[in-house]
């Protein structure tokens, strides 16, 4: 009887292993500025440049797709100003690779607050949570546009990334440094209550960063947390500020998850 050449043999249990081994899940990050890697030149950072500090690469791979200048409308739609901004192809781009048992972490809020309808950016969506749309021009799409509501743009995440079999998980958007008395001002009442509606709605994993960032805030009072954890603008963080923010999503997963992105939480 003939026996198969020893090479075909081994090519073709390596092949049957391979079909077995299971691929990493991708934990993927979209939001801004504040969530987005900052550049190497500056003292910027967000938080999802430092996350993977927080995370078990070995088990779990990191994609931070955040972009600077995006509300969770232009990071849906790519209608942005600098084209640029599109390199990675934005949430289309995020879907293209997307796989069944990967994660998205977003982080929306900041850039959502500016008007609908202007000249320089066209990045505004509707407050709160609702069904109200409004038709715009955008020169940016250089099209009649329908402007949604926070919410419907955060539920367009959650649709389609569970669509393919992927894990979503909201977080509020970080306090910026401003204050009233000695207590940080909280978005508990806008943006961090709709996206936390727009979580429950969906039964999806819901991380009130905005209060647990706050908490910290107050904790370490204004002249500490403006010297340590903001830049100039009040807005962007820097590392130090970044690296409290990883370790405090980080930790609400590890408590709170109930999925298999807890088992990859390290340091916290």
């Amino acid at each position: 009887m003939l026996k198969k050449p020893v090479s075909n043999v081994l090519l073709l249990t390596c092949c049957c292993l391979l079909g077995f081994v299971k691929q990493k899940p991708t934990v993927y990050l979209i939001g801004d500025s504040t969530v987005a890697t900052g550049s190497a030149s500056g003292n910027i950072q967000g938080w999802g440049g430092v996350l993977y500090e927080y995370l078990d690469t070995v088990q779990v791979a990191v994609q931070n797709r955040a972009i600077a200048g995006t509300s969770s409308r232009t990071y849906y739609t790519q209608g942005v100003h600098d084209a640029k901004m599109k390199a990675n192809g934005m949430w289309q781009g995020v879907l293209a690779t997307l796989q069944k048992g990967d994660y998205v972490i977003m982080q929306f809020g900041h850039n959502d607050e500016s008007p609908v309808v202007d000249s320089t950016r066209c990045r505004g969506s509707i407050k709160g949570i609702g069904e109200d749309t409004v038709e715009v021009f955008n020169p940016f799409l250089h099209l009649q546009e329908t402007v949604h509501s926070f919410g419907w743009y955060l539920e367009q995440f959650i649709i389609d990334a569970k669509h393919k079999g992927a894990i979503p998980i909201i977080c509020s958007a970080i306090p910026k440094n401003r204050w009233v008395g000695d207590k940080i001002k909280r978005n508990s009442n806008d943006y961090g209550k709709w996206a936390a509606t727009v979580a429950k709605r969906h039964q999806v994993l819901f991380i009130d960063l905005n209060a647990l960032a706050a908490d910290t805030y107050d904790a370490a009072g204004k002249a500490k947390t403006t010297d340590t954890w903001f830049v100039a603008d009040n807005v962007h963080t820097t590392e130090a500020g970044a690296r409290n923010h990883a370790r405090l999503v980080a930790t609400a997963i590890k408590q709170w998850c109930g999925c298999a992105l807890s088992e990859y939480i390290i340091n916290q």
